[in-house]
């Protein structure tokens, strides 16, 4: 069937420098569960769904991402921690040392898209050692549809190769371990690491510098929308409930993790899911746990000992066990996954300090602020040596994927929101009552019963009071939820506790956006330009 595509396919792989390789193109998930079972490299659960470990990686690493410096990566990209420099000579010899090392091995080739919405959709080739590296980008990525495979040429490449090493003293990295991203020869070098979410990852990286050109907002979030054509979107860091308070029987799921806003509306990067599966059960995550079967792929995940079956309550290899699916394996998902402009925007943020409000509404101003902080806290025991909640803050909720300064992204979605008047909406979904290990968390049934009024309009018929600190507007009531619980210092015992608490808080948020604003006036040119556009 595909003959004539596979000889085009290696005459271009061998103009990247990969000679005469056995190749499996375009398997389908049965093929690639077999072949890694085959390989031993992965084993099958109970209901035939395919279980691998990542070895030594079981999450990224985001300090081993790197941008080729070319002319204009080095005027335009933001260079921090997350977004590192590598010399042109110092990426040409690592990737033609690891064309050759791929030149040696079987090789697995995935073609597909990224963006639904067509006016934006880019094409790539994703070239891995591992098959099942291929099942996640099938199921990851936007599959052809009929003479699109035919006719398929790639824009973009992904070489991916777990197996291979990089020499950081000959190579110019930190360690042998390495994502590179080559905007000029339009390709994405992946070494040293089996994590799969690299792969998903380096391509959002290139959207969220693309994109911004094309007057699109690329964003880190998950979108549903309602029966009555109502868009929402939910962002917010690990741990604050962005994929259980977006997933919502009675709204159509439009992606989980990423996402475009143009002037037409939102659309979704991605064609599948990669949820959490740490303590995964029917009851908590119903969707979830329906779409773990074949063709979706587990990661890092331990069976009950002498069985096949998971124990998604083991976190021994990670807490960061992950599943794999394709969108159409959830039954609410909207498909071809692009909707109209959001109505309502909800930021979530798990603060254990217990000071934020469950929830308030916040103006464009607002939004733009507390969108450049992306604030949640880690709580006392998640990590070695925090014996109190820590805050965190990344940017945009995603700041290892954003090439470009933070104020690029805030001042898009500022203008977005002024111009479709969207409601804005700042969601806690952690303490109460006092901070973590005095007071509670706020229940699940509680924010759903505020979020669910927000989408209604109900939270618009109701009065607000201006909480001090940040300056929050919180309503007064809401319709199931108790009166009380609404502003947090009425439920705080001790009040001269809470001021502290908020006293500190204020001041670690003004520390953050005086490190964003300091850093872009280092940043050489700054915040992006629409002069960007008409030079790449």
């Amino acid at each position: 069937m595909y003959q004539r595509l596979l000889a085009t396919i290696e005459q271009q792989l061998w103009c990247h420098g990969i000679r005469r390789p056995k190749m499996y193109y375009q398997c389908t998930a049965e093929e690639l569960s077999a072949q890694t079972v085959a390989l031993g490299q992965g084993a099958l659960d109970e209901n035939g769904t395919l279980v691998i470990h990542t070895g030594t990686f079981t999450g990224r690493s985001p300090k081993d991402k790197y941008f080729v410096k070319d002319e204009l990566a080095e005027e335009y990209i933001h260079w921090n921690e997350f977004n590192q420099p590598i010399e042109p000579a110092c990426s040409e010899q690592l990737r033609r040392r690891m064309m050759a090392y791929l030149s040696t091995r079987d090789l697995w080739i995935r073609d597909a898209f990224v963006c639904a919405d067509p006016q934006y959709s880019i094409s790539l080739r994703v070239i891995s050692e591992k098959p099942w590296a291929s099942l996640f980008a099938g199921n990851m990525f936007i599959a052809p549809k009929g003479r699109e495979i035919q006719d398929f040429e790639p824009e973009w490449n992904i070489f991916h190769a777990p197996d291979f090493e990089a020499i950081p003293e000959k190579d110019g990295t930190r360690s042998p371990h390495f994502v590179i991203i080559d905007f000029g020869m339009k390709l994405i070098l992946i070494g040293g690491t089996a994590y799969t979410g690299e792969i998903k990852k380096g391509m959002f990286t290139v959207l969220n510098y693309l994109l911004p050109q094309q007057q699109v907002l690329p964003m880190h979030c998950s979108a549903n929308v309602g029966t009555a054509g109502d868009v929402a979107l939910f962002f917010g860091l690990s741990g604050t409930g962005k994929t259980t308070l977006s997933a919502d029987p009675n709204r159509r799921l439009v992606g989980d993790d990423e996402h475009g806003w143009s002037d037409t509306g939102v659309f979704n990067f991605e064609g599948g899911c990669y949820a959490k599966c740490i303590d995964l059960s029917p009851e908590k995550e119903p969707e979830i746990f329906a779409a773990i079967r074949p063709g979706a792929m587990l990661e890092n995940v331990q069976f009950f000992q002498g069985t096949n079956q998971v124990n998604y309550a083991d976190g021994s290899l990670t807490e960061n066990t992950r599943v794999s699916y394709p969108l159409s394996f959830i039954s609410n998902a909207l498909q071809p996954s692009v909707t109209g402009i959001p109505e309502n925007i909800f930021f979530l943020t798990c603060d254990a300090t217990g000071v934020l409000p469950p929830i308030s509404r916040l103006s464009p101003e607002q939004a733009m602020y507390h969108f450049q902080a992306g604030y949640t806290a880690k709580i006392a025991g998640t990590e070695a040596g925090v014996t109190e909640p820590k805050s965190t803050f990344s940017p945009c909720f995603g700041a290892p994927f954003l090439p470009l300064h933070p104020e690029t992204y805030a001042q898009m979605l500022g203008e977005k929101i002024r111009g479709n008047e969207v409601a804005t909406w700042l969601v806690n979904t952690g303490w109460t009552s006092g901070s973590y290990g005095i007071g509670h968390r706020i229940s699940l049934k509680v924010t759903r019963a505020l979020i669910n009024a927000a989408l209604k309009g109900e939270l618009e018929k109701v009065a607000y009071q201006t909480e001090p600190v940040f300056g929050l507007q919180m309503p007064t009531s809401c319709p199931g939820v108790p009166e009380g619980l609404l502003n947090p210092r009425d439920v705080w015992t001790d009040k001269d506790a809470y001021d502290a608490a908020a006293a500190k808080l204020k001041q670690q948020f003004d520390e953050h956006m005086e490190k964003v604003r300091q850093s872009k006036v280092q940043s050489q040119r700054g915040v992006f330009r629409t002069s960007l556009s008409r030079v790449i």
